[in-house]
């Protein structure tokens, strides 16, 4: 009797943490190649192990996640120079993606490089994350994981977009208090206006601002209409696609120089050239004409792909 009521309480426990576990399935690597050989590289080995944690560890929702809905994403934070001491320089690659209905395929959520990362790091310290309190006594400590924080909950509320129209909208007021009350401080960029025009500010500025409302209705038909249905009804999804496409064009003609375009196109080329590759001939050339126009740069890849 007694080894069956362990056996209950072991499967009860082993259910109630699948049906609550974390969000996010990240992987971060941190990089310092590049950093002077006079620095201790096992600090690196150390930051990276934080990190993970703090991602993978963390409840960023107060919903229930199966193990299986996880969102998979990516962190590549590559340290260029040490600007003195345990304060460093770096990129943040992100990557993130999200289950294809049906397929075995994952499709591109963010694909993005912020180049602006300064941090304070001394090994063993906590990497920690408060949003009541987004800087801490230490700006430059502070910086590295309200980055982290901010990306986490823009990957969440992308997600949550792609299945629900503007379901991603209290993951990005989340993000939005971080860039609010993000640390200010020597070398610290990225969190204001006048720090460019593709930066963090800018990025959750696009998201929440009402004017550019249409852009959740793109995210929700590319992903849900679109690519969720390409094996059900590849015409009819294909044609999903195409009218995204073509909502998204719209919005760059009237909101010129947006940084959302561009980060939405972000890691789609081979995925665009896929879903039009058989399509019918209007629509192929309708396609291409959007794509040259809201890809740029890959416009000689769809003009020769899709000819």
């Amino acid at each position: 009797m007694r080894n069956k009521f362990i056996l209950a309480v072991t499967v009860f426990f082993m259910l109630l943490n699948s049906v609550s576990s974390q969000e996010l399935q990240a992987r971060v690597s941190v990089v310092a190649s590049r950093v002077s050989s006079s620095v201790d590289k096992k600090i690196f080995t150390t930051l990276q192990t934080e990190l993970n944690n703090l991602l993978n560890n963390r409840k960023w929702t107060n919903d229930q996640f199966q193990a299986n809905e996880k969102i998979e994403c990516s962190f590549i934070l590559n340290i260029e120079t040490a600007l003195e001491a345990n304060v460093y320089k770096a990129t943040l690659s992100i990557q993130a993606a999200r289950p294809v209905f049906n397929a075995t395929y994952n499709t591109a959520l963010v694909n993005f490089i912020d180049a602006d990362v300064s941090f304070k790091y001394a090994e063993f310290q906590p990497v920690e994350f408060n949003e009541n309190r987004v800087q801490g006594t230490d700006a430059a400590a502070s910086n590295l994981t309200a980055v982290f924080a901010y990306y986490a909950y823009m990957i969440i509320g992308l997600d949550y977009d792609s299945f629900a129209p503007k379901g991603g909208d209290v993951y990005y007021r989340k993000a939005q208090n971080i860039v609010n009350n993000a640390p200010e401080g020597k070398n610290i960029s990225g969190w204001r206006v006048f720090d460019g025009s593709r930066n963090r500010y800018w990025l959750n500025e696009n998201v929440i601002n009402n004017r550019y409302n249409i852009m959740h209705d793109v995210i929700y038909s590319y992903y849900r209409s679109g690519l969720d249905k390409m094996y059900d009804a590849e015409p009819e999804a294909r044609v999903n696609v195409l009218q995204s496409l073509t909502q998204l064009s719209a919005f760059k003609k009237e909101n010129a120089n947006t940084m959302i375009v561009e980060f939405f196109m972000q890691g789609k080329v081979q995925e665009l050239i896929g879903i039009f590759k058989k399509a019918p001939g209007e629509q192929k050339i309708k396609a291409v004409e959007l794509l040259s126009d809201l890809d740029i740069i890959n416009a000689s890849r769809y003009k020769q792909e899709l000819r």
